[in-house]
């Protein structure tokens, strides 16, 4: 066989097999492979993937894409869906090809999401060099462009010889199935290599089987745990991504109900319980809600389980202002586990951990002055949320009500899709989620042209959930003109493969969310805004709004596209247009919602705090009236040693 050969049939064998609360899973870790191919890898990734398909399309079913890093994302959305257990493969060029799967390969390892990338490389025996796209560097002359993925990937190798295949991708897969260092796994393959012929041995080609590995809590570590906890007067969990990929949330509304410790959660960890819960306080931090951010300013003691705790969570370091307050961290990660210098470290799958702690707490709950408070801050911000949905702006709406009314028109069970701009944030707060399936933004590298691609890679992941005898979800991306135009072009792949993928456009022409940053910051908007070049001024910021139609530009595309006009019924036209795209055909391809807004009504405020620095010195009044809030808000910063 080549090595290309080797490869695609290895990859079709490889199962994941978890166990979930005594219930077994076993599924192909691999379904598919994206690949754009070029004189890297049409010989080798190429020629295997139509030899195969020639043979028997099932071995390892094509996808096409339209921009590699767009790929990726449609990988890590799968991913995500499928909780971890598969992925896709992602095939390249050499060169251009390869290095536009870079955003990709952060976005995957900073998100701690699983995704296989086969970047091809330049000439091993050097026969022909340098060859056409190769990077040439005079002190190193071994060095191409892959070599920029190291960092950037959880596991780097690259095959010059076809012997190596073998160790690669054992330990690339070891990597991809570990729930402690998954992320982006990158094997370069240079382009004679692939369609070098070897002897392949049979057991490499067998199938295999990787057992998700789920440690269990240290006993003792749990004992601690809980002396901590029947301590504390004003304890809160904080609930991350890791809470579901455990599956772990049937087992913290146990923990929950047993207590009554109050939860908020991560953009990552929205679903672990329903919005409307009694002990759901919602999103935390600098796009939190009051709730979370008034009960999280008083807590003594921090239960993090499954969270990464970036500074969107710790609102920079400022949420948290109990000068005692001490932190218990459960994380698979040991690197997660440590974070805040906690000397009460669990490291442990999160449901296995909750299940000890259940049985550790017995007779343990919190006071009944803590519980009158969640109940009033809750009361409080679900108030807040129904005046933002309810209150109408006319002839633009603000994104409140765009937010409100996609939320309305959507099922319990469907997914709501983000990544970047003033969105995310707004979704986080607000968004009443009912499904632990329901809420997908991608915040840990909030990468701007995620949405569409990311919300095709889930949308995939439920079609084939439905096709199991799973729910019926229909997939609702929401996106701005920003992010739009950054990557609207895996449009077309939906086009071509007849997928539903719901899209809601909200047109306020410019960065909205960077823009608002700005003001805040005393930069005045600099540069966030659509508009015509002022030649005298030179200046984006004054200028005619350009006269761009992105509603025109998806239909050119093929999308069926669903206008709606500014005016006293948008918000109610919009909500409908949803409902009537939520009942066409499954496989009628494509649906975008174009709608305009107001991108100067924000949303309500969290009271809460994000660290970006402002200009210690300007002749800007504006920039020197934010350095001083700047000031006010630092001094409140904590290093969190607990």
């Amino acid at each position: 066989m080549t090595v290309a050969q080797a490869v695609v049939e290895y990859l079709s064998r490889q199962y994941t097999v978890d166990s979930v609360g005594g219930v077994d899973f076993r599924e192909r870790l691999i379904p598919g492979t994206f690949g754009i191919f070029g004189h890297g890898n049409v010989a080798g990734v190429g020629q295997a993937l139509k030899q195969y398909q020639a043979a028997d399309p099932s071995v390892m079913p094509y996808y096409q894409g339209r921009n590699e890093q767009a790929q990726v994302h449609q990988a890590v959305g799968y991913a995500r869906h499928t909780r971890r257990r598969q992925t896709y493969a992602v095939s390249t060029s050499i060169g251009p090809g390869s290095s536009n799967l870079l955003t990709g390969a952060a976005l995957a390892t900073t998100n701690r999401l699983p995704v296989l990338l086969l970047p091809s490389d330049t000439f091993a025996t050097r026969a022909a060099d340098p060859v056409l796209q190769q990077l040439e560097q005079p002190y190193a002359y071994d060095i191409t462009v892959n070599d920029a993925f190291r960092p950037l990937s959880k596991f780097f190798d690259r095959v010059t010889r076809p012997e190596q295949l073998f160790s690669a991708f054992h330990h690339g897969l070891r990597v991809l199935t570990d729930p402690a260092e998954t992320g982006a796994v990158t094997i370069s393959l240079p382009q004679d290599v692939q369609a070098e012929a070897f002897d392949v041995p049979e057991e490499f080609l067998a199938e295999r089987e990787w057992r998700i590995r789920r440690p269990d809590a240290d006993d003792e570590d749990i004992r601690r745990a809980a002396e901590a906890i029947r301590a504390a007067k004003r304890p809160l969990i904080i609930a991350g991504g890791g809470v579901l990929y455990a599956y772990a949330n049937e087992e913290l509304a146990k923990f929950v109900a047993l207590t009554g410790i109050p939860v908020g959660n991560t953009q990552a960890g929205v679903g672990v319980l329903p919005w409307d819960h009694k002990f759901s306080l919602g999103a935390i931090g600098s796009t939190g809600t009051t709730a979370a951010n008034a009960i999280a300013a008083e807590a003594d003691l921090i239960i993090g389980i499954g969270t990464r705790y970036e500074d969107f969570t710790t609102a920079s370091r400022t949420a948290f202002q109990n000068p005692d307050v001490k932190f218990i961290n459960i994380n698979v990660a040991a690197i997660d586990a440590y974070k805040h210098g906690t000397s009460l470290p669990i490291v442990a799958d999160a449901r296995k951990a909750l299940v000890k702690l259940n049985q550790a707490l017995g007779g343990y709950r919190v006071g009944a002055d803590l519980e009158q408070k969640i109940t009033a801050e809750k009361q409080r911000w679900d108030a807040t949320v129904d005046a933002a949905f309810d209150t109408r702006y006319t002839p633009l709406p603000a994104q409140n009500e765009i937010i409100g009314a996609t939320s309305r028109a959507m099922d319990a069970q469907d997914v709501v899709i983000c990544a970047a701009g003033s969105l995310p944030g707004d979704l986080h707060k607000m968004w009443r989620v009912r499904d632990p399936f329901g809420y997908h933004v991608e915040y840990a590298y909030s990468c701007m042209g995620y949405e569409i691609p990311g919300g095709l890679g889930v949308k995939r992941a439920a079609l084939a959930e439905a096709a199991g005898g799973g729910s019926q979800r229909d997939v609702v991306v929401m996106v701005g003109d920003g992010s739009y135009l950054m990557m609207h072009t895996e449009l077309v792949t939906a086009v071509a493969e007849r997928i539903k993928l719901i899209v809601v456009l909200i047109q306020n022409h410019g960065y909205a969310s960077i823009g608002s940053l700005s003001e805040m910051l005393g930069s005045q908007r600099f540069g966030t805004q659509y508009r015509v070049l002022d030649e005298e001024q030179h200046s984006f910021d004054e200028g005619e709004t350009l006269p761009v139609d992105l509603a025109t530009n998806a239909e050119s595309l093929g999308v069926k596209v669903i206008r709606i006009e500014p005016g006293e019924k948008v918000v109610a036209e919009l909500e409908q247009a949803i409902r009537d795209a939520k009942a066409a055909p499954e496989r009628g391809g494509p649906i975008l919602i174009h709608v305009e807004s107001d991108p100067l009504l924000d949303a309500p405020s969290s009271e809460s705090w994000w660290d970006v620095p402002v200009s210690q010195v300007s002749d800007l009044e504006s920039t020197q009236q934010a350095y001083q809030t700047y000031t006010d808000h630092k001094s409140r910063q904590r290093k969190l040693l607990g």
